[in-house]
């Protein structure tokens, strides 16, 4: 199974982005996706994830309310809206089978990754 993330590029402060993540290949029973991201010299920081039962979601502290997680039955999205300078970062999509709430903003808990599409947010 791979996960393909798309939608990054360049935004202006203040603007919106959607991101997407899809997966192929085999089938794969996942319980949690998500999302993280990783900025130039930071660590991966965990942005938002969405329970694929019942759409259960977490946020990160410093996305709750701009940023919004969706899927449907192929897909999980990222919706960036409100965007800062500080949002710049690589966003990756992660999928995992055997993750609960108290985990979900764990990045070892997952087992798939995507290999990330680049936001950049300038003006």
């Amino acid at each position: 199974v791979q996960l393909q993330a798309s939608g990054g590029g360049l935004v202006r402060p203040g603007g919106s982005l959607r991101l997407s993540c899809a997966a192929s290949g085999r089938s794969f029973s996942a319980r949690f996706m998500g999302w993280f991201r990783q900025a130039p010299g930071k660590e991966r920081e965990f942005v938002a994830a969405i329970k694929w039962s019942d759409r259960t979601t977490v946020y990160g502290n410093s996305m709750k309310g701009r940023f919004t997680i969706s899927r449907d039955n192929a897909m999980m999205y990222l919706q960036l809206s409100s965007v800062k300078p500080e949002d710049t970062a690589v966003y990756y999509c992660a999928a995992g089978s055997r993750i609960i709430l108290s985990n979900s903003r764990n990045p070892e808990a997952y087992e798939l990754w995507g290999q990330g599409t680049l936001v950049t947010v300038s003006s």
